[in-house]
């Protein structure tokens, strides 16, 4: 019944929340919240051929974001492990980064340089801690008898890392890069909201859309959106477990 439960229970959740929103858009705020059914309409009525360009050129910002993010965490995350009088420098640089409003940076990073940099480097801002947070979880995780053999062995911390803690690290790094996926696609977005010379991306057509008072379109795009986000989610988590199958069995599932 658990398994049962634990396999549909995401379905359902769905389910009921589609139930939820047609009962509120047709009552409380009937005429301001358009029904699923409208949204689906919109969506047809537009065609994949309105929102692919969009949904292109958003993805594209968010996997550079995502990539760049994901390599500096892993460099970060190293350079902590191999020369721990750096880590200081990089946990205050981190959570700088992560602290940032990034309300404030986007129109600055547009002004200064334009084209998809802005965009990127907010999906980059978003990705960039929780990354990193993990990844270094994961490192200090190894174990500390497969350490002194290396020790043993004549390694030293290089040896420990390549042989021994970039392995271990990997369920926890999973775990931060499942939960970062989808803080690429929501930085790439808010950097398509504050604007720019690129005239395509889900933020620039919600923008548009909304100045239209196309409410439909507007909800047809931020589902898209988040069914994407919800895909990268679900996909990183998948290639987590495939590449980490005793994950699982380490913790008792």
């Amino acid at each position: 019944m658990k398994f049962k439960l634990s396999r549909w229970g995401g379905g359902l959740g769905v389910v009921i929340l589609l139930v939820i929103w047609a009962i509120i858009s047709v009552t409380w705020l009937s005429g301001l919240l358009p029904s699923p059914l409208a949204v689906v309409k919109q969506a047809a009525d537009d065609g994949w051929s309105f929102y692919w360009p969009h949904v292109e050129q958003t993805c594209i910002e968010a996997v550079l974001g995502y990539a760049i993010g994901v390599g500096l965490a892993l460099v970060c995350a190293m350079i902590v492990l191999l020369a721990p009088v750096a880590e200081r420098v990089i946990l205050q640089l981190a959570v700088a980064s992560y602290c940032i409003p990034v309300l404030a940076i986007g129109p600055i990073l547009t002004l200064a340089f334009g084209g998809i940099t802005p965009k990127v480097a907010l999906a980059v801002l978003l990705v960039f801690f929780t990354t990193l947070v993990g990844m270094l979880l994961g490192l200090r995780s190894s174990d500390k008898a497969s350490l002194d053999l290396i020790t043993v062995l004549g390694g030293g911390r290089w040896s420990q890392m390549t042989k021994v803690r970039l392995i271990s690290a990997l369920p926890a790094s999973f775990a931060a890069l499942k939960v970062a996926a989808p803080g690429a696609m929501i930085g790439a977005i808010l950097g398509d909201y504050l604007g720019g010379d690129i005239q395509k991306g889900i933020g620039v057509a919600m923008t548009v859309s909304q100045a239209q008072l196309q409410v439909p379109r507007t909800w047809a795009l931020a589902i898209i959106a988040g069914l994407i986000a919800a895909a990268a989610y679900a996909v990183t988590g998948l290639v987590g477990k495939l590449l980490t199958p005793w994950a699982g069995t380490v913790a008792g599932e």
